[in-house]
């Protein structure tokens, strides 16, 4: 950098006011991610379920078993484990035809 002065007294100068403005920066930065944090609930969300039972109209008999995130699910959809959702298919509940949770689960069709 060719562009400094040579003596001290102006280069301590140049040093304040470079940070100065590098606290203003850091401050702006603080800012913004704090309003950041806001305006997303503070928090990511959690990740959706791998798995999902779709139940039916009442709510006895399952409809489907999906696998997480299916746009298929219907919005009664719970999260289950892979055991559940492998128990259930293993008991006859269907498998979602567009997502094919049993592919997934490894269950071959018979």
């Amino acid at each position: 950098m060719n562009d400094l002065p040579p003596d001290l007294p102006r280069l301590r100068t140049l040093e304040t006011w470079l940070t100065l403005h590098l606290d203003q920066v850091r401050a702006a930065i603080t800012a913004a991610e704090q309003q950041e944090r806001e305006q997303h609930g503070g928090q990511a969300r959690p990740a959706p379920p791998e798995w999902l039972i779709e139940p039916g109209l009442n709510r006895t008999a399952p409809l489907a078993v999906h696998v997480g995130g299916c746009w298929r699910a219907g919005k009664r959809s719970r999260g289950v484990t892979r055991d559940q959702a492998l128990r259930a298919i293993t008991e006859g509940v269907p498998a979602c035809t567009h997502c094919r949770p049993d592919t997934e689960l490894g269950i071959i069709d018979g």
